[in-house]
């Protein structure tokens, strides 16, 4: 089913990546539970979420999403141990993407009918459950990296 909220937040999200990006940049690189990210330089930090947000739309709406977010997460996994972020401290980013991204909408002022609403619901369903996803695989390749090193 064509959900036009989804398309909404996918838009708002392409549109102002660069800017959420650098909110989120600012705040992981403040935040007491990301420390490991306070050293980072502004840019390392941003590729992370603008990686992210410019492959929501393929994520979302591929016939096969848990693949893309195997694809991503994966990537997203193996960057992170080799840049020596403890598992918390990535999975913790990662949680302040999402936050983030839906402030963001929210601001937006995206919320106007009923239609709206529902759709917002399932949209917000699905993208937890897509990033709650992502977290497994996160713990899971951080888990096979420990063991390989």
């Amino acid at each position: 089913m064509y959900n036009a909220f989804a398309d909404k937040l996918i838009e708002i999200t392409e549109r102002h990546t660069d800017k959420m990006s650098r909110r989120w940049c600012e705040s992981v690189r403040t935040n007491p539970r990301t420390p490991s990210y306070h050293s980072k330089t502004p840019d390392q930090c941003i590729l992370h979420a603008v990686d992210f947000y410019k492959n929501l739309r393929r994520i979302y709406f591929s016939a096969k999403p848990y693949t893309e977010v195997n694809k991503f997460f994966t990537r997203y996994a193996e960057e992170s141990f080799r840049e020596g972020t403890p598992l918390h401290e990535a999975a913790y980013a990662l949680i302040m993407m999402r936050r983030h991204m839906w402030l963001f909408a929210d601001f937006q002022a995206m919320f106007v009918t009923p239609l709206d609403n529902q759709q917002a619901v399932e949209t917000i369903n699905k993208t937890i459950r897509l990033f709650d996803h992502g977290l497994y695989i996160l713990i899971q390749k951080y888990g096979e990296l420990n063991q390989q090193g």
